[in-house]
């Protein structure tokens, strides 16, 4: 006897097989991550992360544009500083001439209401010791100090047009704080994304390459363990509860489980950052011809989405949006 039921007979044709799918993944459903350098007079390719660039601001304006007009949901935009104007405290992050927020003005500027435009609400872009807060005189991060520049932050990126910060030092507190600061300064419509589980990755590394990053040491004493998964429901639930519109989990690919909780457990739109360490790992076996690209990035991003998320940050978002319309 041969089952009557056949699972195969909706695998037979690629057109059967997208009619069956329980999981597609929309261009709208992807947000591209962006840097834009203040000392760059043309495009830099960063040697880590082929077919990224550290943008100038008009070659920032071009690119998002296109990209816009691809479909892609959102933009994620990082800011990266002139070395010469680091300092403990990221001030050049908060300055309203600083690079991120000239960049986030002039996004608005040309697109509008067009997509939804993301800052990065962290210092460590921006301090010249490479920490997403305050150190203090024992090397440890002063949370309440780091929470005092993250609430300055956030309102500078939003009046230069942000539609949403997203604090991503896993300061405890910031969601709270960053949501007391926006609603007193009259910006009770700016969202706030909450990188809420954030895991201290070795996935990091061409992110730091894009950034310019100052970094010594890591951030393990104040991102999450990657041993650790009962701890991201903690910080989930955390920051639910101060306000967060949105929740992330970082990174993607290696954390699905994570995702997948989180996903359970959230009442907000849930993302994923797909981080530089996986979008290189996928480009450089693709350049090997180890594994084929385009298939790579669709099963990538499915099985993300598959896993919970709402949305993903990824910087295959550009060129995956004519993958996704096949």
């Amino acid at each position: 006897m041969f089952p009557a039921e056949r699972p195969r007979r909706l695998r037979t044709t690629p057109a059967m097989r997208r009619l069956a799918a329980e999981t597609q993944v929309q261009a709208r459903d992807l947000v591209l991550p962006m840097f834009v350098a203040d000392e760059n007079t043309t495009p830099r390719p960063i040697s880590s992360m082929p077919g990224v660039y550290q943008h100038t601001m008009d070659s920032l304006r071009r690119a998002a544009a296109d990209a816009v007009d691809a479909g892609v949901g959102g933009l994620m935009v990082f800011g990266v500083p002139d070395p010469d104007d680091k300092d403990p405290q990221g001030r050049a992050g908060i300055d309203p001439d600083g690079v991120l927020n000239r960049a986030l003005r002039a996004l608005r500027a040309d697109l509008g209401d067009d997509t939804v435009l993301m800052a990065d609400t962290c210092l460590d872009e921006f301090t010249d010791h490479g920490h997403c807060g305050v150190v203090a005189d024992d090397g440890s991060i002063d949370n309440d100090a780091t929470l005092d520049l993250y609430q300055q932050m956030a309102v500078a990126q939003a009046e230069a047009g942000a539609h949403v910060v997203s604090p991503s030092g896993m300061m405890d507190g910031q969601v709270a704080a960053i949501r007391l600061a926006l609603d007193t300064h009259g910006h009770h419509n700016t969202a706030i994304l909450a990188y809420s589980a954030k895991y201290s990755s070795a996935l990091y590394g061409p992110f730091r390459d894009a950034v310019g990053s100052s970094l010594q040491g890591n951030r393990a004493t104040y991102q999450q363990d990657s041993a650790n998964a009962r701890e991201s429901r903690r910080e989930v639930l955390l920051d639910l509860e101060e306000g967060a519109d949105m929740v992330m989990v970082k990174p993607a690919m290696l954390y699905l489980d994570v995702l997948r909780e989180a996903a359970e457990l959230s009442t907000v739109p849930v993302a994923a950052y797909q981080v530089s360490g996986e979008y290189s790992m996928i480009a450089a076996a693709a350049e090997r011809g180890w594994i084929d690209r385009e298939r790579a990035i669709t099963e990538s991003l499915t099985c993300i989405k598959r896993a919970g998320a709402d949305f993903i940050l990824t910087y295959f978002a550009d060129v995956a949006t004519g993958l996704l319309e096949r």
